[in-house]
């Protein structure tokens, strides 16, 4: 089967769609045939090397890439009981250290970390949401903010962040949304009741919409301090990217959003994709071996939705 790898840290280049031997789930595990495994952020920084730079994970002869995916059960091992071959599921590689990620013909995840795939959309639809909304579901979970509370959601028009509007107005809370101008139609459509445009000055524009500041912000586009501004005194601040997070001044309570596999979860928003209350969004997809182009136009930015790439 075909995977893709790297065997050293640099540019797109770097790259290998690799013959490797079939995986073989152990106990608790499934193979999926891979349908379709989007590309993240986090593939960039993988293949890059920053992610070992930073300690997040050790260099290894060789690293296997991809996060989300989508696809059919073809074989399960010892004490799995919720799943049968044959079934359609969703779900996440959480890890950075393996051989074999997503981005492969077949792949080995836990059961704990798949869901059964949304019925009314496709498996192509379907890889684009689990590592983007899980990541806004966890961070609104550490926002911790009741029903009709307000939250600021930067980078409103990327994935997480689309995710993280909808899923905020799901739970009954204000948005104020921040993107570039041009969004503005796409993130008040997804549920936004206010919009900041990019380049403003985000503290005192959304100070002027919410007196004192919103409740709590989940910062999509990494602005850190910037973003901190907009929230009250003894609110709360959830920053998607690890090294991202501003110092808790005025008693902001800060957190880091470090993304989990969670099935149950998985399943939840799956409901939500088919009552038309998630929107996975696709940008385009590729075939397998074009992954170095994916990243090349991911780094290059300006995609609304993830690129998806399909074996």
């Amino acid at each position: 089967m075909r995977a893709v790898v790297i065997r050293s840290f640099g540019g797109p280049e770097v790259l290998e769609l690799a013959e490797v031997p079939m995986p073989r789930p152990g106990v608790g595990q499934v193979r999926i045939e891979v349908a379709a495994a989007a590309v993240n952020p986090v593939d960039l920084h993988t293949r890059s090397g920053g992610l070992a730079q930073a300690g997040l994970m050790v260099p290894r002869e060789v690293i296997g890439l991809g996060w989300d995916v989508a696809g059919t059960i073809d074989e399960i091992g010892p004490g799995v009981m919720d799943f049968a071959v044959g079934e359609e599921v969703f779900g996440l590689s959480d890890r950075l250290d393996v051989p074999l990620g997503t981005h492969a013909d077949y792949v080995v995840l836990d059961a704990t970390a798949i869901a059964p795939a949304p019925r009314t959309v496709s498996a192509i639809d379907a890889a684009s949401v689990p590592l983007g909304a899980l990541t806004a579901a966890q961070s609104l979970d550490l926002l911790a903010l009741t029903t009709g509370r307000t939250v600021l959601v930067t980078g409103a028009a990327g994935s997480v962040g689309g995710f993280a509007v909808e899923l905020a107005v799901a739970q009954g809370l204000r948005v104020v949304a921040s993107a570039a101008a041009e969004d503005e139609d796409l993130v008040r459509k997804l549920g936004a009741e206010f919009f900041v445009p990019r380049g403003a000055r985000l503290g005192e524009t959304v100070r002027a919409l919410i007196p004192g500041g919103v409740d709590g912000a989940i910062d999509a586009a990494s602005l850190g301090a910037e973003a901190l501004d907009a929230v009250r005194s003894a609110g709360a601040f959830a920053a998607v990217v690890g090294g991202a997070e501003p110092v808790g001044l005025r008693g902001i309570r800060v957190a880091n959003t470090w993304i989990r596999a969670d099935g149950p979860r998985l399943t939840a928003l799956a409901a939500l994709i088919d009552a038309g209350r998630l929107t996975p969004r696709v940008a385009e997809t590729l075939p397998l071996e074009q992954v170095p182009d994916a990243h090349r136009r991911l780094a290059a930015g300006s995609l609304r939705g993830r690129q998806v790439l399909v074996p």
